[in-house]
């Protein structure tokens, strides 16, 4: 299969590599005298001690990174410890090409060779089998090496040019006629390369990263004083932890003063959109309740042509505009009942809130939103709630609120029954007569409280039918339950309009557990 050719650009650094290559295969085609190699000498020198001095310069800037961050942590400290990874992954990279250059020295004269005195510099074997061999080659690792420090360290730099600089440097890309040759970077640079030329290569790598590393070290320093930006504002503040307070609650504030730059805007990020936003004000509509969060982040230029980012989180909730208004005369609970009970704090989610029984007179459980059910279980004795809720991560009282507790009053007897409209009726008496089918269809009597406030259902235990005969003699008629007896029915079909009868002597029970006997009686007259 025909292999794809990628058309690139070449880069300034390997059009002199290309040169010096086929300057190379010409004099050794030429068999030109070795002393024309101690060329690359000259220049692997020169090299070196132009990257000794970048160490120096380097080694300066960690000396007054330190030195700045005894004397103010908190400022400089982040910066500082950003410092050092750039010198542990350098001083890796530096070491990493120092050793293979002893490795090659050393293939070609052997194992006391001195990089500083190489005798075989012609050897064009050496190379390539520290870099190339199939069982021991370094040229991968070495090139995994590059790239990776590449990366790490543009992402440490944000001015365009010095980007480029460095990309360029620490390029692994091959040139048009290295892809013509069908060569990796690692046969392109050392298969067949004289070991001078070789080492030459490396301490140009190794003179590229003290460069990077400079560039990066000069970036950080940049960093540590915000105080680049010009300020010709001044304003103080007063930031609240928040702005309702409970009593007994402390108010917190913070009072800062701020520097500003009238002249020179923030750009705004807001959930990812940017924002104008006026002296800074940001407003949200708040349609419903809840926890919520602003998040984002602030850009601005700094001194050094590059963006200063800070990002921001601020939590704030949503709660429904509410009043506690309270009878005083109607705090009333009644025993063995679920009683329902609202409990809201001004200004506070109602998650945050928590109700207890006070005196253990029996339970309060949540139903949620703010909805509380209480079940006192003594009669005569309070039913006491104290309520707390969290305020600035600690809680607090919010007080006691003390209820009365009641028995459930009595019930009232009724029939009830389906009209012809398929609706539920409740037939209470009174002088309102009932249709006789209508008393017909019905199974039996209820009992409840349903006075409009309260619907509470009572189970009917068993109650009387009294009649009178035409004589004016009172029969009366058993149930069977709650339900009307065989004898009750057949004289329910006796019975002819105008007529009426009595039920009374009802006995039930309610949810309180309580069994009563009900006073009052239910007239029945038919239509």
């Amino acid at each position: 299969m025909k292999r794809k050719i990628i058309e690139r650009p070449p880069s300034a650094r390997q059009k002199m590599i290309n040169l010096m290559y086929i300057v190379l295969l010409a004099m050794l085609a030429m068999n030109i005298s070795s002393d024309v190699l101690n060329g690359f000498s000259l220049v692997e020198e020169s090299l070196s001690k132009s990257t000794a001095n970048a160490t120096l310069q380097n080694e300066s800037v960690y000396s007054e990174f330190a030195a700045s961050d005894a004397a103010n942590h908190e400022k400089v400290g982040l910066w500082y410890e950003k410092a050092l990874d750039v010198k542990e992954m350098s001083d890796y990279m530096f070491n990493l090409a120092e050793e293979l250059k002893l490795l090659i020295a050393q293939e070609a004269d052997g194992r006391h060779a001195d990089l500083n005195n190489i005798k075989n510099i012609d050897d064009l074997e050496a190379a390539t089998q520290v870099m190339l061999s199939p069982r021991k080659g370094r040229g991968q690792e070495l090139y995994d090496a590059i790239n990776n420090y590449r990366e790490q360290i543009l992402g440490m730099v944000n001015d365009g040019t010095k980007r480029s600089i460095i990309s360029s440097n620490l390029s692994t890309s091959l040139p048009q006629k290295a892809g013509a040759l069908g060569k990796n970077w690692q046969e392109y640079n050392f298969e067949n390369t004289p070991v001078v030329a070789a080492i030459t290569l490396l301490t140009k790598l190794q003179n590229d990263v003290r460069y990077a590393e400079g560039e990066v070290l000069h970036t950080l320093q940049n960093n540590i004083d915000v105080g680049d930006l010009r300020v010709n504002k001044l304003d103080a503040y007063v930031i609240p932890s928040s702005r309702n307070v409970v009593q007994g609650t402390p108010f917190e504030a913070r009072i800062i003063m701020a520097a500003v730059d009238s002249t020179a805007r923030p750009n705004i990020f807001i959930d990812g959109e940017q924002h104008d936003l006026e002296d800074g004000w940001y407003r949200v509509n708040t349609p419903k309740t809840g926890d919520f969060s602003i998040n984002g982040y602030m850009e601005m230029a700094s001194a050094d042509g590059g963006t200063i980012r800070r990002e921001f989180s601020q939590n704030y909730t949503v709660v429904s505009p509410s009043a506690t208004v309270a009878a005083t005369m109607m705090n009333v609970l009644y025993a063995g009942y679920d009683n329902p009970v609202s409990i809201s704090v001004p200004g506070v989610d109602s998650r945050l809130i928590t109700a207890v029984v006070k005196n253990g007179n029996g339970t309060l459980r949540t139903a949620g939103n703010g909805s509380y059910i209480a079940n006192p279980s003594k009669v005569g004795q309070d039913f006491v709630i104290s309520v707390l809720a969290i305020q600035d991560r600690s809680r607090q009282s919010m007080g006691d609120y003390t209820f009365h507790v009641r028995q459930l009053p009595d019930p009232t007897p009724f029939i009830e029954y389906t009209d012809d409209n398929g609706v539920v009726q409740r037939y209470r008496g009174g002088g309102n007569p009932l249709p006789k089918k209508y008393l017909m269809s019905a199974d039996g009597i209820v009992a409840a409280i349903d006075n409009g406030l309260l619907n509470i259902g009572f189970r009917v235990l068993g109650f009387e039918t009294t009649f009178f005969d035409n004589m004016g003699n009172a029969v009366s008629e058993l149930s069977d339950g709650t339900r009307f007896s065989d004898r009750q029915k057949s004289t329910f079909q006796r019975l002819t309009r105008g007529k009426r009868f009595y039920i009374q002597r009802v006995r039930a029970i309610g949810p309180d557990g309580i069994e009563r006997q009900l006073s009052t009686s239910l007239e029945v007259i038919l239509n």
